[in-house]
């Protein structure tokens, strides 16, 4: 009988009050689907992650946890452990935000299902998607005293319904700046928990541009705690800087982390012990409320991200401004800076102008396009067609081939008969074999739409499509087509013309980055490196230096970098290089990015004339429809 007894009140006894990390000690279970790692999750790993999940506990007083963190460290992980400790061990409402709608359903059905079907405690409390009325769907999992809801930030349905307690925004940087005319959706989901005393928001990404990323915002709000870890050779205590990384030229196989105290270097096979004895040290004043935390991936565990892999990827992308964006953004967790731009100059540019003769083309080129800018049009000051034809390596190595102007009114014949002879023109290399242009997009956002949709529609088999730049920011360098004319039905006409919207920001960050590698470098071959011909002038290359990058201030009170011309500039240069790099990107859509240079390569040493580089001029008039 007393054994009866003390196993009931055992029974009832309440549960011992846990931390975030003592439960994911105590009960998580990593899936093999979803984790490299599968089996019990162990915090000893990832020790700096303790202290940022212990925020997120009932017991802590912090309401607002802020993780700016680098890709590989375990950020995710953090943020299901506390998913998982409100759904067993805090019942209440959370709600859980990713970039889109698509991006939460992923989550959803990658991470979320596989944590609840490992995890014996959650399984418990969580009814199998298949149950008949068992409250678990892809948005909504019903558990006893709560409810998780998940959602994207560009549902301002999803930010605005019912109030929830725990707030989880995953990846902010990647938000909406409005949701729906509504605002910012952080915002927007903040204030579903404003009348909790005890709530818990968790905010995490990887950070984007200086002056525009949320989380730097968010965390430069907190007291931005860094983690120290003692260093092997002194003992003395510092965060991990990727300066203090040293290798050897060219050879990464030699880093070693350089003391920033003693100058002793070591290898990386010290860090477990160095992240075990490792602490968070406060930067700002903190308010009692926020706590934020910063860490890159130097500090990932060993086997996962190594600072041979680190320096290995740097060396790839140093001379690639978009890819170093990433490595900096996901890698070091470091915002990057874009005032780079505004120091580019026409006269540095011009001191690596290459020997090579205009309409000549060298022989590392396998891909021709061009871009056209249609100035005016109906009787205007200026009339004409503005056109560059640029030619295309692989690591998307560009020559500037040739370079001009059409005069005269759009809306007249003449100008595009001109451009149809230059279209279906063939430009010799230097070892004889010939080319033509692939692609070429046509501007058709100014005064002559019409007649812009009328001649696209009329070669598409010359690869001639109409394009409009995109109005937003982050979108991509070309999308997929959709068909502006429609017959007497509203249904699309599938011989008629399509509209390809082009992420002009997109490609002016990106051209620019590389801009600024040739301005910094002498000539030289490699991957992203724009090269022109002896003739470009001055001229030119003040038109491709005609925009600057500024922060502006948008309805919802975000600094938002825009692409602006210089008062009195002309840029019409600047746009066709865009335009041409947009229609490098519409191959994309039909070949592997990876292999498309070799299938290129491959097209251009053919002899047969018969079989011209895609097998498609005249016998083939759906070609870029079909796309």
């Amino acid at each position: 009988m007393n054994a009866w007894l003390e196993g009931f009140f055992e029974g009832i006894e309440p549960e011992q009050e846990l931390t975030v990390s003592e439960w994911a000690d105590k009960y998580r279970m990593l899936s093999s689907k979803a984790s490299s790692e599968p089996g019990r999750f162990r915090t000893e790993r990832t020790p700096y992650l303790k202290e940022p999940m212990d925020c997120l506990s009932t017991s802590s007083p912090i309401q607002r946890v802020v993780m700016q963190f680098g890709s590989q460290t375990g950020k995710t992980e953090s943020g299901n452990n506390f998913i998982g400790y409100v759904v067993h061990h805090a019942p209440s409402s959370l709600l859980a935000i990713q970039p889109t709608v698509e991006m939460a359903k992923r989550l959803s059905k990658q991470r979320l299902s596989p944590m609840f079907q490992e995890t014996p405690v959650l399984a418990e409390r969580v009814e199998a998607p298949r149950s008949r009325d068992s409250g678990n769907t892809l948005f909504s999992k019903e558990f006893p005293g709560g409810m998780l809801l998940l959602t994207g930030a560009n549902s301002a349905t999803g930010l605005r319904s019912t109030p929830c307690r725990y707030i989880f925004a995953d990846e902010i940087d990647a938000f909406p700046l409005d949701v729906e005319g509504e605002g910012d959706p952080v915002e927007l989901a903040a204030k579903r928990a404003t009348t909790y005393a005890r709530k818990k928001i968790l905010i995490t990404s990887t950070p984007t541009i200086k002056d525009y990323s949320r989380i730097e915002k968010e965390l430069f709000r907190s007291d931005c705690r860094k983690y120290y870890v003692p260093m092997p050779c002194c003992g003395e205590y510092s965060d991990l800087k990727w300066p203090q990384i040293k290798w050897e030229k060219n050879d990464p196989s030699t880093v070693e982390y350089e003391c920033e105290h003693c100058g002793e270097r070591f290898k990386e096979i010290h860090k477990t012990e160095m992240l075990r004895e490792g602490e968070w040290r406060a930067t700002r004043d903190f308010d009692g409320k926020t706590a934020g935390f910063h860490l890159n991936a130097l500090y990932s565990p060993l086997g996962w991200f190594s600072w041979q892999e680190g320096c290995e990827e740097f060396l790839r992308c140093q001379d690639d401004a978009p890819a170093l964006k990433t490595f900096v953004n996901t890698r070091l967790a470091e915002t990057w800076s874009a005032d780079y731009v505004s120091k580019l100059s026409a006269e540095g540019l011009m001191e690596h102008v290459d020997s090579y003769e205009p309409n000549t083309v060298p022989n590392e080129v396998v891909v021709l396009t061009m871009g056209v800018d249609v100035q005016g049009g109906g009787g205007t000051s200026e009339q004409r067609l503005s056109y560059s034809v640029w030619g295309w390596a692989d690591g998307e190595e560009g020559w500037l081939i040739s370079h001009g102007s059409i005069d005269g009114d759009p809306h007249q014949q003449d100008v595009w008969s001109t451009l149809t002879t230059l279209i279906t023109n063939e430009w010799e290399r230097e070892d004889g074999q010939k080319l033509k242009i692939e692609v070429t997009a046509v501007d058709s956002g100014g005064l002559a739409t019409v007649p812009v949709y009328t001649y696209c529609r009329e070669h598409q088999h010359l690869g001639v499509i109409a394009i409009k730049g995109a109005s937003t920011r982050n979108q991509p360098p070309i999308s997929k087509g959709k068909f502006v004319d429609i017959n007497y039905k509203g249904r699309a006409i599938k011989k008629g013309v399509a509209l390809y919207m082009v992420g002009t920001d997109t490609i002016k960050d990106c051209i620019m980055g590389r801009l600024k590698h040739n301005e910094k470098k002498e000539k030289e071959s490699s991957p992203g490196y724009l090269h022109f011909h002896c003739d470009t002038d001055h001229s030119y290359f003040k038109e491709i230096t005609s925009e600057q990058q500024v922060l502006q201030t948008n309805r919802s009170g975000f600094s938002v970098p825009v692409w602006q011309k210089r008062s009195g500039a002309r840029s019409e240069r600047l746009d066709e290089l865009v335009y041409s790099y947009a229609a490098l990107n519409l191959l994309y859509q039909r070949f592997p990015r990876l292999k498309i240079w070799d299938i290129y390569a491959k097209k251009v040493l053919q002899t047969d004339k018969k079989r011209v580089i895609l097998n498609r001029r005249g016998s083939n008039p759906n070609f870029i429809t079909n796309w």
